[in-house]
C-alpha cells in the first residue's frame, strides 16, 4: 500500500480490527519514509445482478439509491443507522445469492418491503403506500389491517405529528408576514406631510 502523502511503498501496518461481523477490515498504517499516518478499509465486494425497470431499461445496482429510500421511509422513527446499513447489507447479500445477472425493480422492491417491515412498521407502510401506487383507499386500509392496531396507531401519530409540524411552519411563516403587512398598511394610511411643509415654506 503506497502512501498518500509521498507515495512511498514502505508502509507498516500497526492496526488491524475487523468490523460488520468480519466482513469488514480496517488497517492503521504509518509510512516508513514520511511517518504519515493513514487508515485502509478492505471489504468484500459482492457481484450483484442489474435491474431491470418496469419501462424495460436496465441499470446498475445501486446500493446508495437502496440506502437513501430506507431512510427516507424511516424518517423521525427511532431505528439507528447501523440497524440500516445492515438491513441493506442483508438485500445486497439475498441479490448475490440469488445467482441472477438481472433481477426486476419489483423483486428489488418486495426486498425493501420485508426489510422495512422487520425494523419498524410504520416505515413499512409508508414505503408499500408509495411503492404499490395505491388507487383506491380499500388498498390502503388493506395494508394498515395487515400491519396490525399498535403499528395503525403509530402510524397515525406519526402522521398527525408531520401535520402538526407542517401547521406550525405555516403559523410560523404567517405570523411573522402578518406584521410586515400591518405595518405597510399603516404607513399608507398615514398622511403625507412633506408637501405641506414645502407650501409653508
Amino acid at each position: 500500500m503506497r502512501c498518500p502523502a509521498c507515495g512511498s511503498p514502505d508502509t507498516q501496518v500497526t492496526d488491524t480490527r475487523l468490523f460488520d461481523d468480519g466482513l469488514e477490515i480496517r488497517r492503521r498504517r504509518r509510512c516508513l519514509a514520511c511517518e504519515r499516518r493513514f487508515k485502509t478499509l478492505e471489504k468484500i465486494e459482492l457481484s450483484l445482478p442489474s435491474v431491470v425497470k418496469k419501462d424495460g431499461s436496465r441499470c446498475d445496482f445501486d446500493s446508495a439509491k437502496l440506502r437513501a429510500s430506507m431512510v427516507l421511509a424511516l424518517r423521525k422513527r427511532p431505528v439507528a443507522f447501523d440497524i440500516v446499513e445492515q438491513a441493506v447489507r442483508s438485500i445486497e447479500e439475498q441479490l448475490a445469492a440469488s445467482g441472477e445477472r438481472e433481477v426486476t425493480s419489483q423483486f428489488l422492491g418486495e426486498l425493501v418491503m420485508k426489510g422495512l417491515r422487520r425494523l419498524d412498521k410504520v416505515a413499512y407502510v409508508r414505503f408499500a403506500s408509495v411503492y404499490r401506487s395505491f388507487e383506491d383507499v380499500s388498498e390502503f386500509q388493506a395494508l394498515l389491517a395487515e400491519v396490525g392496531p399498535r403499528s395503525r396507531r403509530a402510524f397515525a401519530e406519526a402522521t398527525s405529528a408531520s401535520m402538526v409540524r407542517a401547521q406550525r411552519t405555516a403559523g410560523n411563516v404567517k405570523g411573522t408576514a402578518a406584521p410586515k403587512a400591518k405595518a405597510k398598511a399603516k404607513k399608507a394610511s398615514q398622511p403625507d406631510t412633506s408637501k405641506r411643509i414645502r407650501r409653508v415654506q
